[in-house]
């Protein structure tokens, strides 16, 4: 039912040329790929998009940071979906070695007004976060590891962040206490439980936007238990 309201939404979309984008940020095996997934279902691929970039090339690395995901932004009528973002620069790169503190923080002053002006440009914009727990994250390696269907997903960085689940927990902590505005703020969702974190994550999107046939008995209610914001027992 939910998938029906997406479709509903997209034509909305298309009718209309309004614009949504959706980052999905969390830990490694948080479910970023898996929901993307669910909620892209049905939709029609020609103006749902997803985006998951590579690492960047040589000459990307000498632009501004933004750069290459603001070409991926989406035009009038589309639906984009990020899997990972600009934030990788608030979580692996700082964690990892892979950018500088000075570049880390340069990120943490700048985002919030960068959100702004693509908020200011019109475009619905969510940033859904996916919480899982340590014991849950080691499952979901374990079972990529030994999966003949998955085993690709488990990648040396992950193995590398297993060690550091503190360092990440201390990152994510400050981006959202940098970056969670008034005007872009962070959704975070339990994700322990894939169904409900799916579930969860596509009433936000529906509940926000006020398109065309929308029908909210079918959406229904958030369950707080396992959708809210940063700072409460669910992040």
């Amino acid at each position: 039912s939910l998938q029906i309201e997406l479709v509903k939404l997209q034509l909305w979309l298309q009718k209309s040329g309004e614009r949504v984008m959706v980052l999905f940020e969390g830990r490694d095996s948080a479910g970023k790929g898996g929901t993307i997934s669910v909620t892209r279902a049905y939709m029609n691929p020609r103006t749902a998009r997803n985006v998951a970039l590579t690492k960047p090339t040589e000459t990307e690395l000498g632009q501004w940071y933004y750069q290459r995901y603001v070409t991926h932004f989406p035009t009038a009528g589309e639906f984009v979906t990020f899997d990972r973002s600009w934030y990788n620069r608030a979580g692996v790169e700082p964690v990892m070695g892979f950018c500088t503190p000075e570049q880390h923080e340069r990120f943490l002053e700048e985002t919030p007004s960068f959100e702004k002006g693509v908020v200011a440009d019109g475009i619905r914009f969510f940033k859904i976060w996916l919480s899982i727990g340590q014991e849950t994250q080691l499952k979901r390696f374990h079972d990529r590891r030994h999966s003949r269907r998955k085993y690709w997903k488990f990648s040396p960085i992950d193995v590398a962040g297993i060690a550091r689940w503190d360092d990440y927990s201390k990152a994510r902590d400050l981006m959202f206490e940098r970056t969670h505005t008034e005007h872009a703020p962070w959704t975070v969702v339990r994700a322990n439980d894939k169904r409900r974190a799916r579930i969860a994550v596509i009433q936000r999107i529906l509940r926000s936007i006020p398109y065309e046939g929308r029908d909210l008995d079918v959406i229904g209610e958030e369950d707080g238990k396992i959708i809210g914001e940063p700072g409460t027992a669910l992040s």
